[in-house]
């Protein structure tokens, strides 16, 4: 089977080069820019790396933006603790393309090249990585067998190892023998740890995710807001963060309308003027604007506020006492931790399948998968006036917590084991 990968990856290379004398410069689309990115990569990495400073050398590797925000608390810790070099690559265009102009504590920053034997060498000859990190669920067969004959010590970090992996395939004998190059696998949950296991594989450590860090620094640190402590009064609160859709959108402002002793903050996950309209429009209580308050706004007849703009949900949940996390009913889930961390119990979309925390919270009784109006409303009504519930869920969160928060400064530990050690 590994000769069949090699041969697909291959015509798949020859197709890419192909597809690139018809490309449109201006072109932006997925396929656009990762056509153009895979051009003349390898020649770019070369080049770059004549100039690479004689330090150690760490090089992540994420599938896309979701995945690098596990990265993120492990570079900036390594680079706060280390003088090392961050290589970076991506094998989407949703994490280049958002990080291309900005991304601090990265040395460089590249397109993944095609996972064929000659990329494969050549790209580890001109990096030179002391340690490599891949995130999640990323497996790339020749990548992994070229590392471990190597001895790069290699490590899966918030691995994910689920029943119907390819490891359990019956084509499956080349992915297996590819886990052989982890020197260890940092994974989020039993599940997976068992599942490596049956596999033959010991070196497996529940790690806790790195996500937890990055979130209860954000919570811990101190934050205030004057409109917002002006609207929120010390009143209960209810917070409805990264709203993506109609069916976020409809679900929320239907509560909203059905309960009007209570105050509601609406955080869209976009921004745009029609849909501050749209959100108004469809609320009984009186909406307004962050923009349009100031210190003194008089808030007495003001039952949502509606976020509009961008950067501070994760401090905004600070304020609140209940949470419904938006993007459940696309593969786009937000952070459900971002709310977490401060003891709030949450309520989410349906499409969580594919994500530990939103499970884990379920099972906790801290989380609560919503379909519809009355299910969301459902879950409210039994919280809203039940503080020993509340508090209850406060105390179980911080269990939770506790068991989690950590794994940044366990994983960098390793990381840096025979490098700096």
């Amino acid at each position: 089977m590994i000769k069949v990968y090699n041969i697909i990856l291959q015509i798949v290379e020859k197709f890419l080069q192909l597809i690139f004398l018809f490309l449109k410069k201006k072109s932006k689309s997925k396929v656009s820019l990762f056509v153009k990115g895979q051009h003349g990569l390898l020649a770019h990495v070369v080049e770059d790396m004549k100039a690479k400073p004689k330090r150690p050398t760490i090089w992540f590797h994420a599938s896309s933006l979701g995945e690098f925000a596990v990265a993120r608390p492990l570079i900036a810790r390594l680079k706060q603790d280390h003088d090392c070099t961050i290589v970076v690559t991506f094998f989407s265009s949703t994490g280049c393309e958002a990080l291309k102009d900005n991304h601090p504590n990265i040395d460089y920053l590249y397109y993944l090249p095609l996972d064929t034997k000659k990329n494969v060498c050549a790209f580890l000859d001109a990096v030179k990585p002391d340690a490599v990190a891949f995130i999640i669920s990323e497996f790339w067969c020749n990548y992994l067998y070229e590392l471990k004959r190597r001895a790069i010590p290699t490590y899966l970090i918030s691995g994910l190892i689920r029943d119907n992996a390819s490891f359990f395939k019956w084509y499956g004998g080349f992915y297996r023998k590819a886990l052989n190059a982890f020197t260890q696998f940092f994974v989020l949950d039993k599940h997976s740890k068992q599942n490596l296991n049956a596999l033959g594989f010991e070196n497996v450590t529940i790690s806790g995710d790195p996500l937890f860090d990055n979130a209860y620094t954000v919570a811990t640190t101190e934050w205030h807001n004057a409109v917002m402590e002006h609207f929120v009064n010390g009143e209960k609160t209810f917070i409805a963060g990264s709203i993506h859709d109609e069916n976020d959108l409809n679900m929320v402002s239907q509560l909203a309308n059905k309960h009007r002793d209570t105050k509601f903050i609406f955080v869209p996950h976009e921004i745009s003027s029609e849909l501050n309209d749209k959100i108004k429009n469809g609320l009984n209580g009186g909406a307004l604007c962050y923009t349009e308050c100031g210190e003194k706004t008089d808030f007495s007849t003001i039952q949502v506020l509606i976020i509009d703009f961008v950067g501070a949900l994760a401090y905004l949940y600070r304020y609140g006492t209940w949470a419904y996390v938006g993007g459940g009913f696309t593969r786009l889930l937000h952070s459900v931790i971002e709310a977490t961390v401060y003891g709030l119990p949450v309520s989410f979309g349906p499409r969580i399948h594919r994500k530990v925390t939103p499970n884990q919270l379920v099972e906790l009784n801290i989380g609560r998968v919503v379909h519809n109006f009355e299910e969301i409303d459902n879950w409210f009504v039994a919280l809203k006036g039940n503080d020993a519930e509340l508090k209850k869920i406060k105390e179980t969160l911080a269990g939770y917590l506790s068991q989690n928060v950590g794994a940044t400064e366990r994983i960098v530990k390793t990381l840096g084991r025979g490098i700096w050690e």
